[in-house]
């Protein structure tokens, strides 16, 4: 009786073991899966070095957009304004090198400036006002939508249109180092740094250890000596320089700053970072996860148009990978 209920308890375990492997691994293995099978599927058209690159070049602003939701969340921060803000820094970015003829690294730091600047505003509600991160963001996805609109008075800021003011703007039109940012491999390189560094400074520093301790439990953080408020705010500032870079990427890629034209990349950044949490049990927001659950969005987004699925479907889709990262991500959490 007792060697019948011992081999029931190690089969018990086996079992939990090998579910634990595949919720752990799900996005992973999903990936793999999706390549295989577009592949089989539809051949050389999907498994082929420039499709690869498609992919990598539809990727990279989803990725960079998740990157700086995963330095929000690391210490349990949530910012549901980040693309709309990020619609406001290429307003900047395209009117600094536009109707003002900056060059293009001035008009580079100006808008990361400026998204810093804007990103006080979240920090004030946040720290200051202590209103949920949720509740304040979605209230600012507003502020910068209007006020994004109000530059620009109303429209785009595209090559050989006037300023607001109705003047020509001093540059007529984008130079080839400006459209070279929003184009392989330049925004696929960009993209592989700000995982690198976003890696490196979450897992390798001081910094980003503190910030994983405020998300693990912010009270036992803040009681081991860390001064929470300061290193929310560090967050703060650290997701603010990925928007703007972001924001420049995909000023770059559609040739000029469109209305909304950040802001429907919220929801495939959201995935890529609750995918990211799962990868390899990590259960917390990481660089090369949110990589990862990128990957899989933009495979997906790939394979399917290849497929022949219509366009308008494909959101249904990345409402489902969504659903499935958060049962990955939360289905096996310890009640407390």
């Amino acid at each position: 009786m007792t060697k019948t209920l011992s081999n029931q308890n190690k089969l018990m375990i086996g079992n939990k073991t090998a579910g634990r492997f595949l919720m752990d691994w799900a996005a992973v293995i999903a990936l793999f899966v999706c390549i295989i099978i577009f592949s089989i599927l539809r051949g050389s058209a999907f498994f082929s070095k420039a499709n690869a690159i498609n992919i990598l070049r539809s990727m990279s602003i989803t990725t960079i957009f998740a990157i700086a939701a995963t330095v929000t969340m690391a210490p349990d921060g949530f910012d549901m304004s980040a693309c709309t803000l990020a619609s406001f820094s290429a307003y900047i970015f395209a009117s600094s090198f536009l109707w003002f003829g900056m060059p293009l690294g001035v008009a580079a730091i100006v808008t990361i400036i400026f998204t810093m600047v804007m990103y006080l505003l979240t920090m004030f509600l946040i720290l200051v006002c202590k209103i949920p991160d949720m509740l304040a963001t979605c209230a600012l996805m507003f502020v910068h939508q209007g006020l994004g609109l109000w530059w620009t008075g109303g429209g785009a800021v595209s090559s050989g249109m006037p300023t607001r003011w109705g003047t020509p703007p001093v540059r007529p039109g984008w130079t080839q180092d400006f459209l070279n940012i929003g184009r392989a491999p330049y925004c696929i390189i960009i993209m592989l740094v700000c995982v690198f560094f976003a890696f490196v400074f979450l897992n390798y520093t001081k910094h980003g250890r503190y910030l994983y301790a405020m998300g693990g439990n912010k009270v036992a953080a803040k009681l081991s000596g860390i001064n929470v408020k300061r290193y929310r705010f560090l967050a703060g500032m650290v997701t603010a320089v990925f928007i703007a870079i972001g924001a420049m990427v995909v000023c770059s890629r559609n040739s000029a700053a469109q209305i909304t034209g950040c802001d429907n990349y919220l929801m495939p950044s959201l995935s890529a970072v609750f995918v990211g949490r799962s990868v390899g049990g990590a259960e917390k927001p990481n660089a090369i996860g949110t990589m990862i659950g990128a990957a899989l969005v933009a495979v997906l987004e790939n394979g399917l148009t290849m497929m022949g699925v219509v366009y308008y479907v494909l959101p249904a889709v990345k409402g489902g990978v969504l659903a499935l990262a958060l049962v990955a991500a939360y289905a096996t959490k310890k009640e407390d």
